[in-house]
């Protein structure tokens, strides 16, 4: 590592030690790096101010504040109980259930909304407690939460998806990235059932609660209109009807005709307030794009994804050692740096490692999103811990023990999801997009 970036890496470390915000972290690093390769301050400034106004330069980027808004929307209209309730009527009948039914109802809710977060926060929040008065631990109950939160992730529609095709530069179509995700996404959602289930059976936690077949369809009538989001924006994009910024927007409409029309749980005098929190999360996700996309160009320019992969292929010819040793640092990275810099950053590092290694490059991003996700969960900067750890009326350290066994689980599952392709490959060579 050349002086330069090694002065990038210290400043950027001793910033978020000093508790300074990522993407100001980022921008300050990279700002003095730019300076000492072009010796002058106002070259470099003018440089990082073109690089960060260039790398939000996108139309494929106007989902991301859409997708936000309508998460938002789902979130307070009342969708998420009634995927809860459908949950509830599909696996409620099994011992310990309600754990079946937190997973599920995440999953669910991650189909129509692509917001962790947004998953903690609504389902959590009645989820939880419905869970501790039939018997189950509390911290239990949260690092189920903000474990099975994540698969909103992988299961499309999601953000991040859309911030890594933007930084593959073309090499992969969100649509791809979003039909590719549906599989692993499941994936995950069962290692965490399994994981549920077998803490459930040690610890004594749930009586089933068998549900008749009528309750059943009635649960689905009342979340049909819900789930019929997820036909109109994946069957939309798999058909060619419209791109996937067009089924952001359409997504929009949709959640809100159903939320403030249809449902009328979101009031007119609540619009407001829906926009300013859609503002300000914008803004944030921009921010740490720009300014992760200033650090990407300091580190092409300095030729660090080159270094890097001469160094990695150079300890071992073995595929399932270099995946292993990527999933490693990645693991690592996700504990103290939020997804969002951490694919911009990382991405062009790991691809052309990977690369030779003959990963596609809607695998490797599969791959990257899945570890990435694990980090929400972890000290000391998961995003999903501490909203979780917030709507459970508890604390990270009574929290991250009982998460452990699902953080083996989510491991297990991104094992499985890294060293077999066809999981993320097949929907996508089936429609044709890879």
């Amino acid at each position: 590592m050349n002086s330069p970036t090694l002065l990038m890496v210290l400043l950027f470390v001793l910033f978020l030690l000093l508790d300074v915000p990522v993407a100001v972290a980022i921008c300050l690093s990279t700002f003095a790096t730019a300076a000492l390769v072009m010796g002058t301050l106002g070259i470099a400034a003018a440089t990082i101010a073109e690089r960060m106004a260039t790398g939000v330069y996108s139309f494929s980027l106007l989902a991301i504040p859409f997708f936000i808004l309508s998460g938002l929307l789902m979130g307070q209209g009342g969708i998420a109980r009634r995927l809860t309730d459908l949950a509830s009527a599909l696996v409620g009948r099994f011992p310990g259930g309600l754990a079946f039914v937190n997973v599920l109802s995440c999953m669910l809710f991650g189909a129509v909304s692509g917001s962790a977060t947004a998953a903690v926060s609504s389902i959590g929040g009645f989820i939880v407690p419905e869970m501790e008065r039939n018997g189950y631990n509390r911290e239990f109950s949260v690092a189920l939460t903000i474990t099975s939160a994540t698969t909103g992730l992988l299961i499309p529609p999601s953000n991040i998806m859309i911030v890594y095709a933007l930084v593959s530069g073309g090499a992969v179509s969100i649509a791809a990235l979003f039909i590719a995700g549906i599989l692993p996404g499941i994936v995950f959602g069962v290692f965490l059932m399994v994981a549920a289930a077998i803490l459930c059976r040690r610890n004594g936690y749930g009586a089933s609660d068998p549900q008749p077949l009528g309750a059943v369809w009635k649960a689905f009538r009342r979340a049909f209109l819900s789930l019929l989001l997820i036909v109109v924006v994946l069957g939309g994009i798999m058909k060619g009807i419209f791109t996937a910024t067009e089924a952001a927007a359409i997504a929009v409409a949709y959640s809100f005709v159903l939320s403030v029309l249809v449902y009328q749980e979101v009031s007119w005098k609540d619009v407001p307030n829906i926009l300013l929190q859609t503002g300000i999360t914008t803004a944030v996700v921009f921010l740490l794009i720009a300014t992760s996309m200033a650090m990407s160009w300091i580190l092409t320019l300095e030729e660090i994804p080159q270094k890097v992969s001469a160094y990695m292929l150079s300890l071992s010819s073995q595929p399932i050692v270099i995946l292993l040793l990527i999933n490693l640092l990645l693991l690592i990275v996700g504990t103290f740096m939020d997804m969002t810099p951490a694919v911009l950053i990382f991405t062009p590092i790991f691809w052309p490692v990977v690369q030779k290694l003959g990963m596609s490059p809607v695998h490797f991003g599969i791959m990257l999103i899945a570890n990435l996700c694990i980090g929400l969960c972890t000290p000391p900067v998961g995003t999903c811990l501490f909203v979780g750890c917030g709507v459970g009326k508890t604390s990270i350290a009574r929290v991250v023990p009982a998460a452990i066994p699902f953080f083996i689980a989510l491991i297990a599952a991104l094992m499985v999801v890294t060293f077999v392709p066809a999981l993320s490959n097949w929907l996508p060579g089936l429609f044709g997009m890879n």
